[in-house]
């Protein structure tokens, strides 16, 4: 059984991945079974989509697992900055038999060094930058065409046929842009083809149920959903999820700031010495701050530059101690 998980984040096509390459393992002859998995349902949150496949040439193969892929075959993930966000789970269960596809600039030995794992690496380059990550161009068909040829099950003519049948609604130019972008990725994975081998079919007969606890009944105040502690909201650090972070430019600020603290809906800017502040810890970056601040004094950077900035930044002050 091919056991794979596609990650990305909310807008990239992740969804629309995961439906393409169970289509066309379908019209390949196996019992497939794909689902997406949110977290958070919006632009630029992780999310992954698993795809499970079974040879079925008889048409009697049937799939008895569900729920999340614990012990992948192959990874692809859309977008390289979920490597480094733990929440993400991306590299959960890989073993030396798994393949990782990253869609990223850097080069496989870069992330091997950077991740030590015993899986096998590969690379799927970024041809364009978008200046919001969680619009990549097309980056869901550039991953379902690669994935389709590492699998070395899936013919182009049926890769195509699957991408027309899933995205029909979307308009023919639609169709036409991912399609191109998906056999130009099938064709530049060429050299990796049939990479991923199918793992074994778990037999049900030699599960193991789990050792039943038995609990003690609490009292109803101790048993129901009730949150006992104060502000645990702030543990959550909701600042992973931004692909685009706000900032205020104090040369151009009016000191007006009720405007973008009130209408924060995460109540993430606080004021201190009469100027607004970002707690980027708990920003999503949402991005209604910059619409409606009235002097046009804060501004959207891309996360990956703010990250790469700050990172240099520190790097020089360090040199200089």
């Amino acid at each position: 059984m091919y056991r794979i998980r596609i990650h990305g984040r909310g807008g990239q096509g992740v969804k629309m991945a995961s439906h393409v390459l169970g289509t066309a393992l379908f019209r390949s002859g196996y019992q497939v079974q794909d689902a997406p998995k949110y977290g958070a349902e919006r632009r630029g949150a992780p999310i992954h989509a698993t795809v499970r496949a079974v040879s079925n040439p008889a048409g009697n193969s049937a799939i008895d697992e569900r729920g999340v892929i614990a012990n992948p075959d192959l990874v692809v993930v859309a977008d390289d900055t979920l490597l480094a966000v733990p929440a993400a789970g991306t590299l959960q269960g890989l073993t030396e038999h798994s393949v990782l596809l990253v869609n990223s600039h850097e080069t496989a030995e870069t992330w091997r060094q950077r991740l030590n794992l015993e899986a096998k690496i590969l690379i799927l380059p970024v041809e364009e930058q978008a200046v919001d990550r969680a619009e990549l161009p097309f980056v869901g068909a550039t991953c379902v065409g690669a994935a389709a040829r590492l699998l070395g099950v899936i013919e182009p003519g049926i890769l195509k046929t699957a991408l027309e049948e899933e995205l029909e609604s979307l308009g023919a130019d639609v169709v036409a842009k991912n399609c191109t972008r998906a056999l130009a990725a099938f064709d530049a994975m060429s050299e990796h083809e049939g990479k991923v081998i199918e793992g074994a079919t778990a037999d049900a007969a030699a599960y193991t149920p789990p050792a039943w606890v038995e609990l003690p009944l609490d009292d109803v105040s101790r048993a129901a959903p009730i949150i006992h502690a104060v502000s645990n909201s702030v543990q959550v650090r909701t600042g992973l999820w931004r692909t685009m972070r706000p900032e205020v430019n104090y040369d151009h600020c009016k000191h007006c700031w009720w405007v973008c603290s009130t209408l924060c809906p995460d109540s993430a800017i606080s004021v201190e010495d009469n100027k607004p502040v970002i707690d980027y810890d708990h920003c999503k970056g949402c991005l209604i701050c910059v619409s409606v601040c009235p002097p046009h004094a804060i501004e959207a950077l891309p996360e990956y530059q703010a990250q790469a900035r700050d990172s240099s930044a520190q790097a020089t002050g360090d040199a200089r101690e």
